[in-house]
């Protein structure tokens, strides 16, 4: 009984601690939309701008991080053949493509927050967005294509 109860306890906060990664990862591409409607930041966007592409990084980073552990975990739930004979590649891929997004993500959305009289800026609310809805869609739709097979 002691022994179930502890790994409650211990399922617990790893649920909470995977809620608490996804909900970092969420706040800040919607904080990128929020700030470009903003008029205070449009006046002092010089000062805001690296501090977004680093919150835009760091987001980006957690929530492809998140996408690319679950879809690791997916194939080699499935025995995916071609993840089985080749898993130290297909890490490296993932990471190479989680890191590149987000950097990617990271200047586009320092570069469209460059002029103030040009905001809402179509680069940077398009990167926000996709930094948030492509984490997402890949693991809806991972999810459907798991669950059919």
């Amino acid at each position: 009984m002691r022994d179930k109860q502890q790994g409650d306890r211990l399922l617990r906060g790893y649920l909470s601690s995977r809620v608490l990664l996804l909900v970092v990862g969420i706040i800040t591409p919607v904080g990128i939309l929020v700030v470009n409607l903003a008029a205070f930041v449009m006046r002092n966007l010089e000062q805001f701008r690296i501090g977004i592409a680093v919150c835009a990084l760091i987001s980006s980073l957690v929530l492809n991080g998140l996408t690319a552990t679950w879809l690791l975990r997916l194939a080699a739930r499935r025995q995916i053949a071609v993840y089985v004979r080749h898993q130290e590649w297909a890490g490296v891929i993932l990471t190479t493509v989680v890191i590149a997004s987000s950097i990617g993500a990271a200047i586009f959305t320092y570069i469209g927050m460059g002029n103030p009289s040009h905001l809402p800026d179509t680069l940077s609310v398009l990167t926000a967005l996709a930094a948030l809805l492509v984490p997402i869609g890949i693991t809806y739709f991972s999810r459907l294509f798991a669950n059919s097979r």
